[in-house]
């Protein structure tokens, strides 16, 4: 697992998520708007859509929320236009980063990005400077005391997962971008709601960092992720759990 989800773990578990859940439900907001928009206001027919409306339901959202940010998408309500955007860029240690966007200011959000990637020791990249180092697949997290292993491996294996792997107290479900929706189907089939569901950006090696260069990146990733506009920032650092519980003591 990359620092940034080991990272992601840890302030879960000290409740850090709790206290940013108006900025999640922004987020949430965003990405039912834009679901909406590019493929619809009907979940059924809409796997993206589907899965952000799991997500807002994951993060107790108000149901009324998602309504009105369906409605914006499909244009039944006034709002504003959103862009998607990918940046690329390197921070502390050469790490790969990628930064997917969705904003309504592109000049804003390439303006804070350079700004923070100054700030904590990185830079902005050209187009596919990094990008080449990430593969695109479906990727799921369960908890391993939330399932049994065995009905988990039979269920997504039919559904279409390439692999599933015991990382760090959970089962790691991989899958194509094309099968994901399947995948996260059959999960949910069992009764359980992954902790984690996505189509992610997995680096194809890691870069680990210690000492400065660690501190550098858990405050670049903090700041990152405190950008409005910032959707998901993948990087290919791996770091020791303990330098990560010494940035959030």
């Amino acid at each position: 697992m990359s620092g940034h989800s080991k990272w992601a773990s840890i302030k879960h578990k000290k409740g850090a998520a709790d206290a940013k859940r108006g900025k999640l439900f922004t987020r949430i907001i965003k990405e039912l708007t834009v679901a909406a928009r590019d493929g619809g206001g009907d979940p059924d027919s809409n796997p993206r859509l589907r899965t952000v409306i799991a997500d807002a339901k994951a993060a107790n959202m108000p149901a009324d929320n998602t309504k009105r940010a369906i409605r914006r998408g499909t244009g039944e309500e006034p709002g504003v236009n959103y862009e998607e955007v990918t940046y690329e860029g390197y921070g502390p240690g050469g790490v790969a980063l990628l930064l997917e966007v969705l904003t309504d200011n592109k000049n804003r959000a390439v303006g804070e990005i350079r700004h923070l990637l100054t700030k904590h020791g990185g830079n902005l990249g050209s187009s596919n400077s990094v990008a080449w180092m990430f593969d695109k697949r479906g990727h799921l997290l369960v908890e391993k005391s939330a399932v049994d292993e065995e009905a988990l491996m039979t269920a997504t294996i039919e559904a279409g997962a390439d692999d599933l792997r015991d990382e760090d107290g959970n089962w790691e479900i991989l899958s194509t971008p094309e099968t994901f929706d399947a995948v996260a189907e059959a999960v949910r089939g069992l009764g359980v709601e992954p902790a984690s569901a996505q189509v992610a950006m997995l680096p194809q090696n890691f870069v680990m960092l210690e000492g400065k260069s660690a501190q550098q990146m858990l405050k670049l990733i903090g700041a990152l992720d405190e950008l409005d506009d910032i959707r998901h920032v993948w990087s290919n650092f791996d770091i020791d759990d303990k330098e990560i519980e010494a940035s959030l003591a």
